[in-house]
């Protein structure tokens, strides 16, 4: 391993933001390498993978429909196309190139209009979509996402995710009553959840998921949901989607993936603590330095450690930290969110307990050469 960091000149990473796409997301399990290496080696009639691997995936679920994509992203912007397009042949063959003459609006609440590396917006205008917001960034209630739906709404967006709006949201089982009063479906961008089945079982149409952050698998994504939408998202391949493509090692990849993440025993939050304690403990001993445990703002049963830079004593600011930890001989990655607050959060998933030690160590060290 250590000849492709030397090979390409690259930096070594310990990443403590957990699993972000802008460090590769995740590290997949021996199986499911051995999967995507058949893929690679093999081929298959693509059609016939993408059908049977995807009722495979939804028997393992209990959901009507699946369908294995490039990335979550790339779900969006299918999914968004398929209830625009459904069954219009030439729209798409035509999506960008003709006027849509149908219902073409995505309500969104505000609050989840946001940019997750990416704005949530490109991804429903890559699929013909033009995002009508509900309600305010502080607040969308059903009666407020009822308010702006019209004969020209497509579907209801649904943002379950840390970067949107927690706070006097309405909740996924309350916008599903909405889309069904309405009569529009609803879908779930749910690419970091953990539950494979809870949206689906809430009611909501479509669900995304990313296949290589809770999941662990290969660059991909899961498309779940009612058939006859699930259907609609297939022929996104013959549109939109053909930029967008699945690879066959992706599709072999991820439904393994699916199939290890199911039968693995999940580490809770009490045991991500216990695995935080003497890494706490550490930072604790560090003079202008102070750590504790929190809880994902998004309701998961993931635990983090927070640490706070106290500029005053430390005589430089968390965004300096932040950028020197980064530009070390091992480039340190923290989830940023609260570092304009002077803190930062470590996810311990993905980091061993020798890494964590390294962390402490490269901030004392930092603060020594200061």
């Amino acid at each position: 391993m250590s000849s492709i960091y030397k090979k390409y000149q690259l930096k070594p990473v310990i990443n403590a933001s957990g699993r972000m796409t802008i460090l590769g997301v995740s590290t997949p399990q021996p199986e499911v390498v051995a999967a995507v290496n058949l893929g690679l080696n093999h081929y298959f009639e693509m059609q016939d993978l993408v059908d049977k691997t995807g009722a495979y995936i939804a028997g393992l679920l209990g959901v009507e429909s699946a369908v294995v994509v490039s990335c979550a992203s790339a779900g969006i912007a299918q999914a968004v196309a398929a209830v625009i397009i459904k069954d219009d042949a030439d729209l798409l063959l035509n999506l960008h190139a003709k006027p849509i003459h149908g219902p073409c609006e995505i309500v969104l609440a505000k609050g989840h209009n946001v940019n997750y590396g990416a704005p949530v917006a490109t991804m429903v205008a890559l699929g013909g979509g033009k995002v009508v917001e509900a309600g305010w960034a502080n607040e969308c209630s059903s009666e407020q996402l009822a308010a702006v739906i019209t004969p020209n709404t497509a579907a209801i967006l649904y943002i379950k995710s840390h970067h949107t709006v927690q706070k006097s949201m309405l909740s996924v089982a309350e916008a599903v009553a909405v889309a069904k009063s309405h009569g529009v479906p609803l879908i779930v961008d749910a690419a970091a959840e953990e539950d494979l089945r809870l949206y689906y079982q809430l009611g909501a149409d479509l669900v995304i998921y990313s296949g290589a952050k809770a999941i662990e698998g290969p660059s991909s994504g899961l498309v779940l949901g009612r058939e006859q939408y699930v259907a609609w998202v297939k022929k996104q391949g013959k549109g939109i989607g053909r930029a967008m493509k699945v690879g066959k090692e992706g599709i072999l990849g991820l439904t393994c993936a699916i199939e290890s993440y199911l039968l693995r025993e999940k580490e809770s939050g009490e045991q991500m603590v216990a695995k935080m304690r003497p890494f706490i403990a550490a930072l604790n001993e560090i003079h202008g330095v102070s750590a504790k445990v929190v809880w994902d703002g998004a309701g998961r049963d993931i635990a983090r450690t927070e640490i706070a830079f106290n500029q005053a004593a430390l005589g430089r600011s968390a965004v300096e930290m932040v950028a020197a930890l980064k530009g070390g001989p091992i480039a340190i990655y923290f989830r940023e969110y609260k570092v304009n607050e002077g803190k930062v959060e470590v996810d311990v998933r993905s980091v061993s307990d020798s890494q964590l030690s390294t962390i402490s160590e490269q901030i004392q060290q930092l603060l020594k050469e200061k």
